[in-house]
């Protein structure tokens, strides 16, 4: 995994499918943060109160930090199935939800582990994704007759511009990617501006 960019899950998506009579709702949403998964299952819990199970996994791109659950379904045929879809999306900052309500007939491990994993595959092609990047953030100071070398420098999604002011001294803060931080830090000296690292 690049530590500086992933791909994540912008806003919520749902999926409703019918297998052998039971029905299975999919549901991705973007999260960052455990309790914030955790909230949006109890809503869910509750929306859909009448299910069998609400199986789920999340993967999220601080520490990589993935977990899933079976909610009762047999050991390993709901959760990790779950999650191995968003694995195989490529995603982070991404959990699903999938609500099951049992039809009478029994799926048998490998049938429920397809099932699950088939749904949230599905569903994770109805959500939008977006490509994120982590950034460190530098304070330069630019004189007049060196305004163009930091617009030079300037590369959106790599080197993003986030405020400028003009006076006496010209400030700019400036967003870098982790992994290109050396290099720009170089280009500066090159120039002699002077920077801090936020």
């Amino acid at each position: 995994m690049p530590a500086d960019h992933y791909r994540a899950v912008t806003s919520p998506a749902e999926l409703r499918q019918k297998i052998e009579r039971s029905e299975f709702l999919g549901i991705a949403l973007p999260v960052t943060h455990e309790q914030d998964f955790f909230a949006a299952l109890d809503d869910i819990s509750k929306r859909h109160f009448d299910a069998t199970h609400h199986c789920w996994a999340f993967r999220l791109f601080e520490n990589a930090r993935s977990r899933s659950s079976d909610a009762g379904e047999p050991s390993g045929t709901a959760g990790k199935p779950i999650l191995s879809a968003i694995e195989g999306a490529d995603l982070y900052d991404t959990a699903i939800i999938v609500v099951r309500w049992y039809g009478g007939i029994k799926l048998g491990t490998g049938g429920l582990s397809r099932a699950y994993r088939d749904t949230a595959a599905k569903t994770l092609e109805r959500a939008p994704v977006v490509e994120r990047y982590v950034y460190a953030r530098y304070s330069v100071t630019v004189p007049f007759d060196s305004l163009g070398v930091i617009y030079r420098v300037l590369d959106p999604p790599n080197v993003v511009l986030r405020s400028e002011s003009f006076a006496d001294v010209n400030v700019f803060e400036i967003d870098v990617r982790l992994s290109l931080r050396d290099s720009f830090e170089e280009k500066l000296r090159e120039h002699r501006l002077v920077f801090a690292a936020k």
